[in-house]
């Protein structure tokens, strides 16, 4: 006597991974995606500046650093100031 065969269920697809955003909404003139980030890492410099109202903030990185981290240091240091 044999075993009954079992009913096997396809493989799961893994999601692909999306890329972070390196465009964001400017904290000043409320324009979505207008502010780019440029990361120079061999420098350890981040800047990030709006194309509509001319806005700039520059900081300094390691290697964990992304995008988003330095939008983040960008909104605090404006926090920071009001």
């Amino acid at each position: 006597m044999g075993r009954r065969k079992s009913k096997r269920q396809a493989p799961q697809r893994k999601r692909a991974i999306e890329p972070m955003e390196t465009q964001f909404a400017c904290p000043f003139c409320n324009h979505e995606k207008s502010c780019e980030v440029k990361m120079d890492k061999s420098r350890n410099t981040a800047r990030i500046y709006c194309r509509v109202c001319l806005e700039d903030y520059q900081t300094t990185i390691n290697g964990l650093s992304e995008p988003i981290d330095v939008y983040n240091d960008w909104i605090d240091a404006c926090d920071a100031i009001n």
